[in-house]
């Protein structure tokens, strides 16, 4: 039988979330579904439930291992009592358990329902020209960057160069689990104050630039888009200086009537696979929006000091005249703002998704 008071402890070290035994029930629950002679006739049923298994699976094999790794310390700590030296094994067994309990932990804060999915983020930058439009490339560098550290796969869907430097727009597809639950927090405008490089007297400037992040829907996840509510506009691509990425009309724009969004794509010599990407932007950015509809009509977080509602400044990052990232929701700072922009990003996005689950419990 399972000794409680180490359960209490892991339990209370994750931050009480983590149910086991409740998901145990559940989990035999399906199996009997699963044991069923027709289930496997729905297949977008059985596929559901089967996502649904392997989760529940994973986090009971998780509670198991602390557990495991309890029973391991408490065992050290017997040893201790008896006058035998296990100091450095103690010392070791007890850092290995709460590192594998903030990877829990971690795990319990990206429990939203979309945090699985892949993400695509835009950037665009605000008003001030190729001030702008550099802090904007810049964000773009520090979100690859942060991505590969990371060990997510990106791929770049439209790039728009700016003028004389920087981008005028931005569209990324970010792959791998739970790379929207990380980057969600990062919806919202991001401020930069700096001596501009490009004023020959050397004034400092503030800018601002808007990052919007969209969980990339699933397609057996319903989005209804009509033919005719759709504009569909083709154009050749054009790399950096004017030199074209090809000589025919490739690139796609498409526009959704009834709400005004456009997406567009550039990054395939195919007409045909960005008119594709095209349309899996265009789904996302509509099941988004359904979602802030849904969210609004309940006004669960209108009021919410984590809301991230466009125009919202979020973040500022501060070069001149002293050195400093701070979050304005979650009030974090970071002074080497540097390696910030080099894409340590994480205290940032674990601060803001500890913040967002206290304000869940809390409502």
């Amino acid at each position: 039988m399972r000794n409680s008071a180490r359960y209490d402890l892991a339990a209370r070290k994750s931050g009480g979330f983590f149910d086991a035994e409740s998901k145990q029930r559940t989990l035999g629950e399906i199996q009997k579904q699963i044991a069923e002679p027709n289930f496997w006739s729905d297949q977008e049923r059985s596929s559901r439930i089967n996502q649904q298994r392997a989760r529940l699976e994973e986090d009971i094999e998780l509670d198991h291992q602390i557990i495991r790794q309890v029973d391991d310390v408490q065992a050290l700590m017997e040893l201790a009592r008896e006058g035998e030296p296990v100091g450095d094994d103690f010392s070791s067994q007890l850092r290995q358990l709460e590192g594998f309990i903030d990877g829990v932990q971690t795990k319990v804060l990206l429990s939203g329902e979309h945090d699985r999915l892949n993400a695509i983020v835009t950037i665009h930058p605000g008003a001030g020209g190729v001030e702008a439009q550099d802090w904007a490339e810049m964000l773009h560098r520090m979100y690859l960057r942060w991505a590969e550290k990371s060990g997510f796969k990106t791929t770049i869907l439209d790039y728009q160069h700016g003028e004389e430097a920087g981008l005028k727009s931005a569209t990324f597809n970010v792959i791998g689990e739970y790379a929207y639950g990380y980057l969600a927090s990062e919806t919202g405008v991001h401020r930069l104050v700096r001596i501009s490089p490009f004023d020959a007297q050397k004034r400092r400037h503030t800018s601002f630039a808007s990052v919007a992040v969209y969980p990339e829907v699933d397609d057996k996840i319903e989005i209804k888009i009509e033919d005719k509510d759709l504009r569909i506009d083709t154009y050749r691509s054009a790399g950096k200086g004017g030199q074209h990425v090809n000589t025919t009309d490739s690139a796609v724009r498409i526009t959704h009537l009834p709400t005004n969004i456009v997406v567009q794509c550039q990054n395939e010599r195919s007409q045909h696979k960005n008119k594709l990407v095209c349309m899996k932007v265009l789904r996302s950015r509509l099941f988004e929006r359904e979602l802030d509809r849904q969210k609004a009509e309940s006004q669960a977080v209108e009021d919410s000091k984590l809301d991230i509602a466009w125009g919202s400044q979020i973040r500022s990052y501060v070069l001149q005249p002293y050195r400093i990232a701070k979050d304005h929701r979650t009030k974090m700072e970071i002074g080497d703002v540097d390696r910030v922009l080099s894409g340590d990003l994480n205290p940032f996005m674990l601060a803001y998704l500890q913040a967002r689950t206290q304000q869940a419990v809390g409502k």
